[in-house]
């Protein structure tokens, strides 16, 4: 037997592996004092770096974090416009719907009104007390107090007194029905 072989529990010979290495690699053994120079030595620092950070991508715990909050700020300003968008829209859609209500109930309301001036007996009727008209025949009374000269007849008149110049406000009701429907002066 050689100095090369080995026996087996079955008689055998094989050859002695030794450590497996790379024909082509020259190793050098490091001083334990030296440091190592050169662009490998570089990246295998860079390296051991990363993996003694455990960063992600090689960054440490104060870059990731500030990574994370432009990443942050980045989806927020992204989220942020459509958002305010969305808010406005519907605040608009609320407001609409409110108006639309208020003209369907305006609808109704003059529905109703319109209704109501086909029939003769109200026309009439408004006639008699806005305008002080009496059928022939019929004579008409008016009973003012003291107190109620001063005071306006209808409430829906309370302001059109004030409205008008105080020379127009003394006129009869006709002079004023004359003056604002057909532009003619006292």
């Amino acid at each position: 037997r050689g100095a090369g072989a080995a026996t087996s529990s079955r008689g055998r010979t094989r050859a002695r592996q030794g450590p497996r290495r790379d024909p082509q690699r020259v190793v050098r053994r490091r001083h334990p004092l030296r440091v190592p120079s050169g662009p490998a030595a570089a990246a295998a620092r860079a390296r051991r770096a990363a993996a003694a950070t455990g960063g992600a991508l090689g960054l440490s715990t104060a870059r990731r974090a500030a990574v994370l909050a432009v990443v942050v700020c980045a989806l927020a300003l992204t989220v942020a416009v459509p958002l305010r968008n969305y808010v406005t829209q519907r605040h608009e859609i609320a407001a609409v719907a409110a108006e639309q209500e208020r003209l369907a109930r305006d609808v109704g309301t003059l529905t109703d009104e319109r209704s109501a001036l086909r029939d003769p007996a109200h026309i009439e009727a408004l006639a008699r007390e806005r305008l002080g008209y009496a059928r022939p025949g019929e004579v008409p009374y008016r009973v003012e107090l003291p107190g109620d000269a001063d005071a306006p007849r209808d409430p829906r008149d309370a302001g059109a007194g004030a409205e008008l110049p105080p020379a127009e406000a003394d006129l009869p009701w006709y002079a004023r029905v004359a003056r604002t429907t057909l532009g003619t002066a006292p």
